[in-house]
């Protein structure tokens, strides 16, 4: 009981002063997840699906998971985009072909589509969204970008995988419980965010919002109220060449949900020879009851063929959750582009 007391707090100190948006460990790789701007920074047809498990081994509820779990799709493309020769001098000898640039030195609009499915313990959320940017150029090597996401995000609470204390104690119904759950377990709101992004081959730099409306527009009988707040999110990050096969991006994202604590990414990443890339990074929780949300992630990726990428990412728990999330946090993802 004192085990599962234990866990109770974790888990009410991990959801009820976190951010309400998934978490994203390759964040660097995947810009369009967290800032609509960024929809076109390169020319082609970008197709992306991935999947993100964390804190694995956290288990307590019917099911016997509430480990948070997240799925998603994007896609992004420029209107009316030139088609881009293939250029042998792009392959590495024996090799897959290397990570294309991003398109700058001129202006192009681009629309992009997401698809986001997340589940944490009782609640699930499932998003649907489109997305607009315009890229106008400062320079030939630099472009800077405004971008608008409209959608719909369906929130529900899935009363099979909940607890409440009358359960476990077995002492009878709870009246405030099932009246709850008798007026209606999900609601649609209306899911609109917007974005800035500057950009070239060499840095980026971006600052996005979401959930604007909060909960200002909703669809939906019943009473329950999931409350979307408004989040904030800060990415930026810098290549350096350091030698004809080696690149270093060191790069971070800050995410702010106020009340919530500030929450901190700051990444490492090598790349060689633009085709394989490799890194870690430190996720601090700036909060004052604990560090159940810090980790440790380690990621590694590449160019399989001309058409496809793939990801994957290893989160290991610090603090709080670490005793009782013991298979960490997993994140794969494959892309697909279309030049």
């Amino acid at each position: 009981m004192k085990r599962l007391l234990t866990l109770g707090l974790l888990l009410a100190s991990g959801f009820s002063f976190s951010q309400q948006l998934p978490q994203y460990t390759q964040y660097q790789r995947n810009q369009i997840l967290v800032n609509p701007a960024a929809t076109g920074a390169y020319d082609f047809l970008d197709i992306t699906v991935g999947g993100r498990y964390q804190w694995l081994g956290l288990s307590n509820d019917a099911q016997g998971n509430v480990a948070p779990r997240t799925a998603y799709l994007y896609a992004g493309n420029v209107l009316k985009n030139e088609k881009v020769r293939y250029n042998p001098a792009l392959r590495i000898s024996n090799g897959p072909i290397r990570n294309p640039g991003k398109g700058t030195g001129k202006l192009k609009h681009a629309l992009g589509l997401q698809v986001v499915a997340d589940e944490y313990g009782a609640f699930q959320n499932l998003q649907f969204a489109g997305m607009y940017a315009i890229h106008v150029p400062l320079s030939k090597e630099v472009n800077m970008s405004f971008g608008a996401k409209l959608g719909l995000s369906n929130h529900s609470f899935l009363n099979d995988k909940a607890q409440v204390l009358s359960m476990i104690q077995s002492t009878g119904p709870d009246a405030a419980y099932d009246n709850f759950i008798s007026n209606g377990l999900s609601r649609m709101y209306m899911d609109i965010g917007a974005g800035f992004y500057i950009y070239s081959n060499k840095f980026f730099l971006g600052v996005s919002s979401d959930q604007l409306t909060t909960d200002l527009v909703s669809l939906g009988s019943g009473t329950t109220n999931f409350m979307p707040e408004m989040h904030f999110t800060v990415t930026g990050g810098y290549k350096f060449q350091l030698n004809d096969d080696w690149t270093l991006q060191p790069s971070a994202i800050v995410k702010l949900m106020p009340p919530a604590p500030i929450s901190l990414d700051g990444t490492l990443q090598f790349e060689y020879k633009e085709w394989l890339w490799f890194g870690s990074s430190y996720r601090y929780n700036m909060s004052r009851i604990g560090t159940s949300a810090n980790a440790i992630t380690g990621m590694l990726g590449a160019n399989i063929s001309q058409r496809f990428k793939i990801g994957y990412s290893y989160d290991y728990s610090l603090g709080g959750f670490q005793s009782y999330a013991t298979g960490g946090g997993h994140e794969l993802m494959l892309g697909f582009m279309i030049r």
